[in-house]
């Protein structure tokens, strides 16, 4: 099975059955936490190496994050380790933080913009896309700074991009002159 379907589905799991058991604030702390210690490359490659048994595995989580999490998150985790799909904890964190937002009505959005937006320029965008038909009553505003952009900005919601930018336009601008 692919990895984003084992991920949608013990995502979607976890969220239901935090919610029936009201710990779903919990788990969302709990699975930040996971994401978070995700970024490290080298517990990326442990989990996902097929030459270490799930065995070792659990026994290294235990060692590792013990008493770290308090939710439904550490049986959870557990449970993903026993299964054999400790490879998908990454996507299935990633996941689960998505299915959590759209369940709250939270819409995440990215802006990748060449130099640092101006406060100012922050609140006009969010309000704009308040306004927006394609966004839920409360936005998740994630900044990012791309210098290859030359100037201008990149709007990243779920699968749509909107793109703004002046190497955007100048690329565009080249095609048409190619032809």
């Amino acid at each position: 099975m692919a990895v984003g379907r084992i991920a949608t589905r013990y995502a979607k799991s976890l969220l239901d059955l935090s919610i029936e058991q009201n710990q779903l604030e919990d788990a969302v702390a709990d699975i930040q936490g996971m994401k978070d210690a995700m970024a490290s490359k080298e517990l990326v490659s442990f989990f996902k190496s097929p030459v270490i048994k799930s065995e070792k595995k659990l026994a290294v989580y235990n060692a590792a994050f013990g008493g770290k999490f308090k939710s439904i998150a550490d049986k959870f985790f557990q449970l993903v380790i026993k299964k054999g799909r400790e490879d998908a904890l990454p996507e299935i964190c990633e996941e689960f933080l998505h299915q959590y937002k759209e369940h709250k009505g939270i819409s995440a959005i990215t802006i990748v913009s060449a130099t640092k937006m101006s406060a100012e320029a922050e609140a006009k965008v969010k309000a704009r896309l308040l306004e927006s038909s394609e966004t839920y009553a409360n936005v998740d505003l994630d900044f990012e700074i791309d210098e290859s952009l030359i100037g201008g900005f990149k709007i990243k919601m779920g699968d749509k991009l909107y793109d703004a930018s002046v190497a955007h336009k100048l690329e565009k601008l080249r095609k048409e002159f190619s032809n």
